[in-house]
């Protein structure tokens, strides 16, 4: 997609790759066991690139959000994503994972911003292209992934106090966060939703899925699926 595709009234949007730095041992913890740990940490870098290209093309301003055993602007690794995809880079800072999207958010949700994290690969294109599009009609929109949580947040018009008290990980992330925009009269949309790759039988998913829209459609993440046929996963 080029930028003519971009919505007019968009181009003060931001769109925030949510990511952290693939080390070995430390990053894709719970795919270990079945790809090892440099297997997995490329893995995470796969989604990464594969998550930027697409942010890249919807023609917004692009943010790396990054989280490092230092700080980002001193890492190799984000300094180098940074130059591939002309991105600014922040980052994320400590704390539950509501406060550091609070963080990220907040400075830039006035005019609107969309949040993303890379564990979507085969997120299509098109559903980061109907978010911005929603984001327009509404101040809220989430994208909803199937274990119950979200891929994706836009927010536009200011942060409201939607990510504190959650219990990051479990099934009722999507529900809370609804709860607690219903309870702030905060108007919301839903995008498409998606699944993430978490666990084994995620990553048996995403191959077996890639096999399917790889007979009649563009690889939606090309990264992911170079890995994937490496590793003997796609074929």
């Amino acid at each position: 997609m080029t930028h003519s595709s971009q919505p007019p009234q968009a181009i003060n949007q931001t769109i925030i790759v949510f990511t952290r730095e693939p080390v070995p041992g430390l990053t894709k913890t719970r795919l270990i066991p079945g790809l090892g740990a440099n297997n997995a940490a490329a893995l995470a870098d796969a989604f990464t690139r594969d998550a930027l290209t697409k942010a890249r093309a919807t023609g917004l301003r692009l943010v790396i959000a990054g989280s490092a055993a230092r700080d980002v602007r001193q890492s190799r690794y984000f300094l180098a994503l940074k130059r591939r995809f002309d991105a600014e880079l922040i980052d994320q800072g400590n704390g539950s994972l509501g406060a550091r999207m609070a963080r990220v958010l907040a400075p830039l949700s006035v005019d609107g911003a969309i949040l993303i994290g890379a564990d979507t690969p085969s997120l299509p294109l098109r559903a980061l292209v109907q978010a911005v599009a929603m984001l327009q009609r509404s101040p809220t929109v989430l994208g909803p992934t199937l274990d119950g949580g979200y891929y994706m947040v836009g927010v536009r018009g200011g942060l409201p106090k939607i990510f504190h008290g959650i219990r990051w990980g479990g099934a009722s992330v999507l529900a809370t966060t609804i709860a607690r925009l219903e309870q702030a009269g905060r108007r919301y949309a839903l995008a498409e939703p998606w699944y993430d790759i978490d666990r084994w039988s995620d990553l048996i998913l995403l191959a077996a899925h890639l096999r399917l829209i790889l007979r009649r459609a563009p690889d939606p993440c090309p990264a992911t699926s170079q890995l994937l046929w490496r590793l003997g996963l796609l074929y």
